[in-house]
């Protein structure tokens, strides 16, 4: 049993892959329709997409979870936390400064809380638009909502609030702070708050153990994020440590570390060769364990992150995303091939699509299990001491992410060593 506050799970999340006792999902609703090409990168988006196959390939994903875990849909959180006329006053206010519709606040006061939880996801078009004028929407859609991963993290028993790097995701946080600390009762914080241009986000942020974090700096994570991490995560234990792995600008598929490297289990991870071997654009990509001990801080420089982990006392396998060869690596790669997301230990989910990731998995001893077949319960996830569920994504990895993106771990359970 999980331990709940009033009946909703308390936030404790100590690693990457113990048992996942409750998880927060949004699914992809009308704001991704109001993509155009005009506007899809300035949604951070390289092509808009089929709604009708995202919601069959969506329904397979969200179904595997459910059948394993209590989900939380974040419209339906957020209408609940609407509720409050506290919450929703300062939460419409802040949407409306953010996109500059001040105007717009007293009539989005006036709506029920499940027509406003719409509405701030979804946008407010306005009136009388006209096609002759750019943009349609007063409120903005929050277009990449559903990967739930980004605006917040949960960090053992305390949520951290990103510090968005793009201003088109900066309204998600507000959402994802309002859920965490009204709904589920949890203390936040923030990089930004003790320096404006500090960025974390949720891609890169992986909890290795009670003591560890595995972060990624790139484009959207950046160096005074890591520095506002090391400092409170030294002042909370006393000693910490934070292994840095130095991601490439470009191309775009490499936003976050979970896009080059997951854990799957105690010893075994999903990892993209080129980072391990730091070739291609991964040359000259630094790999740095900060070692914090009661107040000194200490840096070492490693091979990768596989040697800084076992500095640590940690020996990971990796399972190469794209199998062996290195044109599929890159492929794959390109499709969230390395972005899974833990169940459980050894327990995983990630896209069908990338078969030579999948026979990789094979060949590591995972089951192969057919989110399908899941759904339809022809199999039992609890049967299998270790499984892939693989479901379909045609449109989905066109939204730059995969299983863990989409997925915001709310508990589960400690990992012993």
């Amino acid at each position: 049993m999980i331990e709940t506050n009033n009946g909703v799970p308390r936030v404790c999340v100590g690693s990457e892959i113990g048992r996942l006792r409750a998880v927060l999902l949004h699914r992809p609703g009308v704001e991704i329709t109001r993509m155009t090409p005009e506007n899809a990168a300035e949604a951070l988006y390289s092509d808009i997409l089929n709604k009708p196959i995202v919601d069959r390939e969506y329904a397979q994903f969200s179904g595997v979870l459910e059948k394993w875990t209590k989900v939380y849909y974040v419209e339906d959180v957020l209408a609940s936390v609407l509720e409050d006329n506290a919450v929703r006053k300062a939460l419409v206010e802040e949407s409306c400064r953010l996109d500059g519709c001040q105007a717009l606040s007293a009539e989005l006061m006036s709506h029920d809380s499940r027509r406003l939880a719409k509405e701030l996801i979804e946008g407010v078009e306005r009136k009388n638009w006209t096609p002759d004028q750019a943009d349609r929407y007063e409120l903005k859609p929050l277009y990449n909502l559903f990967f739930t991963r980004d605006a917040s993290s949960s960090v053992y028993d305390r949520v951290l609030i990103n510090s968005m790097s793009f201003p088109v995701r900066r309204r998600e946080i507000l959402i994802y702070q309002a859920i965490f600390e009204n709904f589920f009762g949890c203390e936040t914080f923030n990089a930004e708050k003790n320096d404006q241009e500090a960025r974390t986000e949720g891609g890169d942020v992986q909890i290795a153990r009670e003591d560890m974090l595995c972060i990624g700096e790139g484009i959207r994570t950046n160096r005074k994020g890591i520095e506002y991490l090391a400092r409170e995560m030294g002042a909370r234990h006393g000693k910490f440590n934070i292994l840095v792995q130095h991601l490439p600008h470009k191309p775009e598929s490499f936003i976050h570390l979970d896009m080059v490297f997951t854990f799957l289990s105690r010893h075994e991870c999903m990892a993209f060769e080129p980072m391990l071997q730091k070739k291609g654009v991964f040359s000259g990509m630094e790999t740095t364990l900060i070692s914090i001990d009661n107040g000194k801080t200490s840096y070492t420089h490693y091979d990768n992150i596989l040697e800084g982990l076992k500095a640590t006392g940690w020996d990971m396998k990796p399972v190469l995303c794209g199998g062996s060869d290195a044109w599929t690596q890159q492929r794959e790669q390109w499709h969230s091939g390395a972005n899974f997301f833990a169940l459980g230990e050894g327990k995983v989910l990630g896209y069908s699509r990338n078969h030579g990731t999948i026979e990789a998995l094979d060949k590591a001893g995972f089951a192969i299990l057919k989110a399908s077949d899941i759904c339809a319960g022809k199999v039992d996830m609890n049967n299998y001491d270790k499984f892939v569920a693989t479901f379909d994504a045609c449109e989905l990895p066109r939204g730059g992410g995969g299983a863990r993106c989409m997925t915001m771990p709310v508990n589960r359970d400690k990992v012993t060593k």
